[in-house]
Parts: structure tokens; C-alpha cells; sequence
């Protein structure tokens, strides 16, 4: 994600939206001013995962969402908030 997303809770936003669905993965800041999320579970909840990232926390201002979909792997127990190293 792209836009006014660091430094807004938009992080802490991603997180709340994917345990409400029941999705795992993770969401991290990135260099430049970016936003990385994974998330893995059904696809109609990743869906509505995606719709609810464009919208964003009020204070935030999502420009642009790049999505690859892919097939799922099971490859997490819940949805944390990470750190770039």
C-alpha cells in the first residue's frame, strides 16, 4: 500500500480488519513510506480484506494497492504486526 499509511495506525487498522475476518499473515512498514500485508483464509474474507485496506483508518489516504493472488498454504497461525530488519 502506498499513501498516507505510516504513522496513522494503519498497521494496527490491518491487523483489527484481518482478525475480524479470521485471516493470518502479517502486515510491516517499509522503507520509503509503504505498507506490506499477507494475508491468507478464504478468499471471499481476503476480498473484503482488500476493500477495507483501500478504505483505510480515518487519518490515513491509500493511494494505490497492489494484490497477487495465489493459492492458500496455511502458512500462519494468526495476524501479527512485524518490523522491517
Amino acid at each position: 500500500m502506498s499513501g498516507l499509511v505510516q504513522g496513522v495506525g494503519y498497521r494496527f487498522f490491518v491487523q483489527r480488519v484481518a482478525r475480524n475476518l479470521n485471516l493470518t499473515g502479517y502486515v510491516m512498514n517499509l522503507r520509503g513510506g509503504k505498507v506490506r500485508a499477507f494475508a491468507e483464509g478464504p478468499r471471499d474474507s481476503l476480498s473484503i480484506f482488500v476493500d477495507e485496506l483501500r478504505k483505510g483508518p480515518p487519518l490515513s489516504s491509500v493511494e494505490e494497492i497492489h494484490t497477487t493472488w495465489g493459492e492458500y498454504k496455511g502458512m500462519y497461525s494468526d495476524f501479527s504486526i512485524r518490523f522491517e530488519q
